[in-house]
């Protein structure tokens, strides 16, 4: 007998339980859930290292949103990031949000080890020597792009554990910008042009769109848990 929460991984239940919700979202909802989907990607990523300030971090994924940038990765050292609804405006619901917290162990190494897998270059966000302007990025690889917390910048394990590391030009007296700017500045370098025609692989790929899109549905569905279960016991009769 399957159990209810293998039924609720499956992927033919998430295609029929998507299909199910859909008479719950407005075809405007729907168009724009489509049309947003059609630009977003995995291209490149966000990782914040140990954010002090929770709506610091927010705003981080409201920046993300803006640009297209599906995921974001925490790494929670002594901090724990709580999403600050007031900041977002409901942008983190359509991001997805990847923890990591090892009490015995390194966050970095498992969030930096995570990243590699799946492609992609790390470089931390640094003015120190040795670190490349944000305009000479190659921006044809997959990046992760670190920023460190309000205080201490990026720490050394990750400076001795990325691939690199990248600043943005400053001309006045002040040596940072608040951590959003950073983020919007780096991102709007990294994906300005970008199009099927310059990067095939840029926006995601069918699958992907199908699962966000699931997830998404959820989210704006309002007592999704109630219709689920609901649901289940109509779909799952022969199933389980």
């Amino acid at each position: 007998m399957r159990s209810f929460e293998d039924i609720q991984s499956s992927i033919s239940f998430q295609r029929a339980f998507k299909a199910y919700l859909k008479k719950y979202v407005t075809p405007h909802k729907q168009q724009l859930i489509r049309a947003v989907l059609s630009k977003r990607t995995r291209k490149f990523t966000v990782v914040l290292e140990d954010i002090y300030k929770p709506h610091n971090a927010s705003a981080v994924l409201r920046t993300c949103d803006c640009f297209g940038i599906q995921d974001v990765h925490v790494i929670e050292k002594s901090k724990e990031y709580h999403i600050n609804p007031y900041v977002t405006r409901g942008a983190a619901q359509w991001i997805t949000l990847h923890k990591y917290f090892n009490a015995e162990g390194s966050s970095v190494q498992d969030c930096f080890g995570t990243l590699k897998k799946s492609g992609y270059k790390i470089f931390a966000t640094s003015p120190e020597a040795g670190s490349i302007p944000v305009q000479d990025l190659d921006a044809s690889q997959k990046i992760a792009l670190v920023f460190g917390n309000e205080h201490e910048g990026v720490s050394e394990e990750v400076k001795s554990s990325c691939d690199g590391m990248v600043h943005i030009p400053m001309h006045g007296f002040s040596e940072s910008f608040n951590i959003s700017v950073a983020a919007a500045i780096f991102l709007y370098e990294l994906t300005k042009g970008k199009s099927f025609e310059s990067d095939p692989e840029y926006f995601l790929s069918k699958e992907e769109k199908d699962e966000i899109e699931y997830h998404w549905f959820r989210d704006v569905v309002k007592n999704v848990d109630a219709h689920e279960a609901k649901f289940i016991k109509i779909w799952g009769k022969d199933q389980v």
